[in-house]
């Protein structure tokens, strides 16, 4: 579910992860994403509070996306 979202051009972060999906670990699913080959990048963004949250992205460019 999650790489379907992010194959949407859509940037993903954990609390909203958490709130679609029901996902606590969204670092780890994105882990495993790259690990099969997912280019995903992370944009470490600062919300204003002090405190900085990932923003998951899956790179537009489909040629280096993996063979479905």
């Amino acid at each position: 579910m999650i790489l379907q979202y992010l194959k949407t051009g859509k940037t993903l972060t954990p609390i909203e992860a958490l709130d679609m999906f029901g996902c606590f670990r969204l670092a780890s699913r994105v882990h495993d994403l790259k690990k099969d080959g997912w280019p995903v990048t992370c944009d470490k963004r600062d919300v204003g509070t002090g405190k900085v949250v990932g923003h998951y992205t899956l790179v537009n460019n489909k040629d280096l996306w993996p063979e479905q």
